[in-house]
């Protein structure tokens, strides 16, 4: 029997990924070909198939077309598609409810982190929301930087900090300002959409500095049509004099992944909307018109006060939204109100009663002047961290909260965040969930800045804080990273909800913690003439040394599609530890010379994926036996043990 294919151990392929999308709409302009890297058969595109499919609507090396362009996009697509050969390591000292938690914390670049979760959680993110940085010339950090070649980017001055990682300020005095944070977002957007359900919304929130282009790249990562609204956000009340207009707002886009499955919510209705000073048995009430434009049919007949004998006819142009018919029974039934003095147009009484009842909500305006401000946020974490001001300009709890709300979240529904900052979005969460009875899911990336360097370029006020922040963190016995300070908010808002609220006994306030690192794997790719005896030991364990059991079972769930956040298990048979992750979603052993009661332990748990490590076998033909016990146990073909056991 052929065997079973090995994990592939990097991030998802992102030209594949297209490939696959075209395919399931496009099947006809694919090929087969010999891939000359492995020699295996796999399906290519017919390119003059593809144009003929298109027809007329396509366009080579146009000398003038419409499109937004700057310097480093082309390298900022190559970004997207490239893999990488990393993983997210469990630190399940840091973290909170381990075992039961739905939540992710992320540590680590979030371009990587994006590329990382594609395979698990490819379309489905009900939401997303980003505040990314704002492009001020002093706090833009960023990793990827397409406008130097590799070489330029090790040479420059102050571009690897004490950790051997690459980085660089975005001052305004660099050449490319507006480019580099155009191919920052571009890169990031393109992958984060492949992670939106179809009827998922992505919210981001943006200043007047990089709105107009943040918009152009939406356009063109979600598409014009799938634009839904600008919210603009009243995000402070006092007045500035740093420039010749105050600016109090921030703008927040909004991008839906497909307007038609768009699901979208609102803001709560509000009682004192209604009346009912006719004593109505139904309850409160408020008038709504009748009329609607006209699109044919015969409802333009006249409605007769009853009281006054004064007929009514829909305005010019328009029609009733009833028949007669319809318009009669709502009559009798007391629905239809001549005005509040029985001498105006007829209207339909909207009970709010009914209205909750339905689950109606009202529909959300583009201004929101009352869902708190970055004073509001400062004053939440300064009650969290006994009045210390540990977080410059922190978005409040109740304006992200509206905006999962408009996101229309609901139970098991996954929110992400991978600009995280000081964990808004969780603490925002929690609320959310206590508040609306639901369980939605979070998922925050926040690259770990460290602190000590931040502090060398900040403004003298921002200076003032994070001096807070380091002195605070010493006093944690913590590093010096914005991580530390976000999931140090996390715990303690947590907490707190929990004390205040102890019916509440079943709101998942944790979550686990990850962060990003090389490969599991040393590098055992060599030529022929790199080979020597004393490198053979590479081939039967390359995993590093630094390495343990749950490393390994979450690279793997990483790279088979598996939900970091499902629940999992682990039992000991014959001294061999076996990992279950969802009651059988994945069974992993990865200990040495497994045995037939192992193997018989891991069937009996009906798997729908199986790993092992190479060194659980101590030759080949071991290996052949346990696939053949497998297909007894399972009932399993040949091809269900080739699809569903992976070898590390």
């Amino acid at each position: 029997m052929e065997r079973p294919e090995r994990l592939s151990l990097q991030s998802a392929d992102g030209a594949q990924l297209n490939l696959d999308a075209l395919y399931q709409i496009a099947p006809s302009c694919f090929t087969e070909a010999a891939d000359p890297k492995t020699g295996k058969i796999k399906r290519v595109v017919n390119f003059d198939v593809l144009r003929q499919l298109l027809g007329d609507d396509t366009v080579e090396d146009a000398t003038e077309a419409y499109e937004f362009n700057w310097v480093g996009k082309q390298e900022a697509r190559a970004e997207v598609l490239r893999p990488i050969n990393k993983t997210l390591r469990p630190v399940k000292e840091d973290s909170v409810d381990w075992d039961n938690t739905q939540n992710l914390y992320i540590e680590g670049d979030n371009l990587e982190v994006l590329k990382l979760l594609q395979k698990s959680y490819l379309g489905k993110v009900k939401m997303i929301y980003i505040d990314p940085p704002y492009n001020t010339g002093n706090d833009f950090i960023y990793h990827d930087d397409s406008s130097r070649s590799q070489e330029e980017e090790d040479l420059a001055a102050g571009n690897i900090d004490s950790n051997g990682m690459k980085f660089r300020k975005n001052s305004d005095t660099f050449g490319r300002f507006h480019s580099a944070w155009c191919s920052m977002i571009y890169s990031r957007l393109m992958i984060a959409r492949t992670l939106l359900k179809e009827n998922g919304v992505i919210f981001i929130s943006i200043d007047d500095k990089e709105e107009g282009n943040l918009r152009k790249i939406c356009n063109e990562v979600f598409g014009e049509n799938n634009f839904v609204s600008n919210i603009i956000w009243q995000s402070r009340t006092s007045i500035s004099n740093d420039d010749e207009v105050s600016t109090n707002h921030n703008h927040t886009l909004i991008y839906s992944k497909n307007r038609e499955t768009l699901t979208f919510g609102g803001e709560d209705i509000d009682e004192s909307d209604y009346i009912n000073p006719d004593n109505d048995p139904r309850g409160p009430w408020k008038l709504v018109p009748i009329d609607a434009n006209h699109v044919g049919g015969d409802t333009s007949y006249p409605i007769r006060n009853p009281k006054t004998g004064v007929d009514y006819y829909p305005p010019n142009g328009r029609i009733w939204c009833y028949n007669k018919q319809t318009l009669d029974e709502l009559m009798k039934d007391g629905r239809i109100k001549f005005g509040l003095t029985d001498d105006s147009s007829p209207k339909r009484k909207l009970y709010y009663k009914e209205r909750i009842e339905k689950g109606d909500v009202k529909t959300p305006s583009s201004i929101l002047l009352d869902a708190g401000t970055t004073k509001t946020g400062t004053t939440e974490i300064m009650e969290l961290f006994e009045n210390q001001k540990v977080f410059d300009y922190p978005k409040p709890t109740t304006f992200i909260e509206r905006l999962i709300k408009y996101g229309f979240v609901k139970k098991d529904d996954i929110v992400l965040d991978f600009f995280s900052g000081s964990g808004t979005t969780a603490h925002a969460a929690f609320n959310y969930n206590l508040k609306e009875g639901q369980k939605c899911q979070t998922i925050l990336v926040q690259f770990p800045e460290n602190l000590d360097e931040s502090f060398t370029s900040a403004s003298t006020d921002a200076k003032k804080t994070i001096k807070v922040a380091i002195n605070y963190l010493d006093s944690l016995n913590k590093k010096h990273f914005i991580p530390e300070i976000a999931k140090e908010r996390i715990r303690r808002a947590g907490k707190k909800i929990k004390e205040e609220h102890p019916e509440a006994k079943a709101l998942d306030t944790g979550f686990r913690v990850f962060r990003v690192d090389d490969s599991n794997f040393e590098d055992v790719e060599r030529t022929p003439k790199e080979y020597n005896q004393d490198q053979l030991d590479l081939f039967l364990n390359n995993v590093k040394s630094d390495r343990n059991d749950l490393d390994l079972l979450f690279g793997c769930m990483l790279d088979w599609g598996v939900k970091l956040s499902l629940p999992m298990s682990s039992e000991k048979v014959d001294g061999k530890m076996i990992y279950t992750v969802n009651d059988g979603d994945l069974v992993a052993c990865f200990a040495e010379k497994v045995t037939d009661s192992v193997v018989k332990a891991m069937a009996d748990k009906q798997p729908l994926r199986v790993i092992f490590r190479d060194s659980c076998f101590e030759q080949d033909a071991d290996k052949i036996n346990i696939y053949e016990t497998f297909k007894q146990l399972l009932d399993w073909s040949d091809e269900n043990v080739k699809n569903n056991i992976r070898v590390i």
